[in-house]
């Protein structure tokens, strides 16, 4: 299919495959953009890091842009993009109100990522030592920022079936403004058993993921504290690899050889160093979104032992879990242990990862439907638009205090 349309991506930040899973899926997305022929721009206020993705090699065009700044304004007047895609809530509000004034007939389309609401309300609820209720989120400042965000957009991308039944059954939203996009994998990135190392050639346990997010660090400190040491005590000569970008002092010092608990810094490629190891450990308490990690380790035909927070919206109604999935410290240590040390346990879950993958995250089950329905939407813009006459209020009176905060901080750096 060649639409011939234009593509806008305002990003929070360059992606980053190698460093989290956000990276991965926005790359995936482009990917998607491309080869439906869209021609794709990539906007972004953060530097480039050094690993930041080649988008040149994709065919992206690439603009740095400045916030609170009247450029953007005559860049998107110019550009005069079919549709706009904002990476994050915040980047909505940053840019939003300036889109729709200067490309009312772009249609703005906003990428959740994860619930940053659910995220933080369940990190409340932990802290207190409370377990968490859908009345949580009712109460959180963020969740009015967020869910006005998805009002005043014309669609809303949202990468966990559990969000979509958040945002529609707890805070009411209209399923139109509302679309279900998971990871999107190729057939080139499910493969199957033979196709990577067996049973006999891996040892360790391993987990990785960015130290920037909170939930990875606390998974991490879990590990240490409560978890490791159980499985150090029944399999002395396994060691636990922790990866992750971005590791701060406080990470680097949890470093312990004699405990067999390694910090290994940022993966150069984590397929690889996952493929290696024999189990996956994500002991996540708190969190939101769908977990990289736990799909890496599925496309690695690794076994993982996670939490039910970690296997959120990854487990449809007729599959099983690709490994085990257990919230209690003795549970989680239990079944690690056993599937480290029998083979043919490990052997069906590696399995189960593989068609775990193919039946939840394989692209060709989307991304045909995400680009007619975002054509469709353009088409029908006006009409769609009526219908939501919340997200109209919000975006002529709530962002006004937006946009002259914006035009009085302009002035001030005049």
């Amino acid at each position: 299919m060649n639409t011939q349309k234009s593509f806008l991506i305002i990003g929070n930040v360059w992606p980053e495959p190698r460093s989290s899973a956000a990276g991965t899926r926005m790359m995936q997305l482009i990917e998607v953009l491309v080869d439906h022929g869209f021609s794709v721009t990539f906007a972004s206020t953060a530097e480039r890091g050094e690993f930041s993705a080649d988008l040149d090699k994709m065919g992206v065009d690439q603009k740095e842009i400045k916030l609170n700044d009247p450029s953007f304004d005559k860049f998107v007047a110019n550009l005069l993009p079919d549709f706009v895609l904002f990476d994050r809530f915040m980047t909505e509000e940053q840019f939003g109100w300036r889109v729709a004034e200067n490309c009312p007939e772009s249609v703005r389309i906003l990428d959740t990522v994860d619930l940053h609401l659910l995220r933080s309300a369940r990190q409340k609820a932990w802290k207190k030592g409370q377990p968490f209720e859908s009345r949580f989120l009712l109460t959180e400042e963020i969740a009015r920022r967020e869910v006005a965000s998805i009002l005043r957009s014309d669609l809303a991308i949202v990468i966990s079936e559990a969000e979509m039944s958040i945002l529609k059954n707890v805070f009411m939203l209209d399923e139109d403004l509302l679309h279900y996009l998971p990871f999107l994998l190729t057939s080139a990135d499910i493969k199957n058993r033979e196709q990577v190392p067996p049973f006999e050639d891996r040892k360790h346990f391993i987990t990785i993921g960015n130290f920037r997010h909170e939930p990875n660090w606390n998974a991490v400190l879990w590990l240490k504290e409560e978890i490791w040491p159980l499985i150090n005590r029944k399999i002395p000569a396994a060691e636990m690899h922790v990866y992750g970008s971005y590791a701060s002092q406080k990470v680097t010092q949890l470093h312990n050889p004699e405990q067999g608990f390694l910090i290994k810094g940022r993966a150069t490629d984590a397929l690889e160093v996952i493929r290696k190891a024999k189990v996956l450990l994500a002991p996540l308490r708190f969190g939101a979104g769908l977990k990289g990690k736990l799909v890496d380790a599925m496309l690695s035909g690794t076994p993982s032992v996670t939490t039910e927070i970690g296997a959120e919206g990854m487990i449809g109604k007729n599959s099983v879990w690709c490994g085990a999935i257990e919230n209690d410290a003795e549970s989680f240590v239990r079944e690690a242990v056993n599937l480290y040390k029998k083979k043919s346990d490990w052997e069906d879950a590696s399995d189960k990862g593989f068609e775990l993958a193919k039946a939840r995250f394989d692209t060709e089950n989307f991304s045909n439907e995400f680009v007619s329905l975002i054509l469709d939407l353009k088409e029908n813009l006006q009409n769609h638009r009526d219908k939501n006459f919340l997200g109209s209020i919000l975006l002529q009176n709530t962002l006004a205090s937006t946009k002259y905060m914006a035009k009085w901080i302009e002035e001030k750096n005049r």
